[in-house]
């Protein structure tokens, strides 16, 4: 089995903004390779859906923790199926520095300053997992804060959402051959990928600073 977790933040008013494009990219996934009459249901403090890709059990999470304790969930998934972090998951996440329009896979890391990718590492006790980056602009002049929580501007959203089906295609792919196939493959593709229209960025690094991530 592989485990696919997109993080974000439960409620309506989290739904669709820039923090929650893992649960955004999670929601394409599931209508890809899930049987739609089968609704997510509770469990590992979690939304879950199970589908196949490739004759291979993939088990989509979005976490109902919120954010910033998003490691939980992951951590009771892994030991509940006794599997390898390495080799068995994959954690998509929005990132603000990559522009819209990108993705970026890698098979291990820091955090970044993200807090969900944080707590992942701390519960696991490691930060060997893969993880699918999915750009959504620096924020420029607006917080950190506002700018994650708030919604796309019309010009990042085709972008964002060609962003996400990419993401979902790297997912399949690496279920089926592995990360480095699919960081050939995606990581390559991201590097020709549109960006959107530049916001000017302050003179000192202020409310963009990465650690302040939410």
């Amino acid at each position: 089995m592989k485990i696919v977790v997109g993080l974000g933040n439960p409620g309506i008013e989290y739904q669709r903004t820039r923090h929650n494009v893992g649960f955004d990219c999670v929601d394409r996934l599931a209508r890809r390779i899930c049987d739609p009459s089968q609704a997510a249901r509770a469990r590992f403090q979690a939304l879950a859906s199970e589908g196949e890709v490739g004759g291979e059990k993939v088990l989509l999470l979005k976490p109902m923790t919120y954010m910033n304790l998003s490691g939980s969930t992951v951590a009771e998934a892994i030991r509940f199926f006794k599997l390898d972090a390495t080799r068995d998951l994959l954690v998509i996440v929005d990132d603000i520095a990559l522009p819209c329009g990108a993705i970026r896979l890698r098979m291990d890391g820091s955090a970044g300053g993200h807090n969900g990718l944080a707590d992942i590492e701390s519960k696991l006790g490691t930060n060997r997992y893969s993880r699918c980056r999915i750009g959504v602009d620096a924020p420029g002049r607006i917080p950190q804060r506002d700018y994650v929580l708030g919604r796309f501007r019309e010009d990042q959203q085709p972008l964002v959402d060609e962003a996400i089906g990419l993401a979902c295609e790297a997912a399949e792919c690496w279920i089926t051959r592995g990360m480095t196939e699919a960081m050939n493959r995606f990581n390559r593709r991201a590097d020709d990928a549109p960006t959107s229209k530049k916001v000017p960025s302050p003179k000192s690094d202020g409310g963009t600073n990465p650690a302040n991530k939410n």
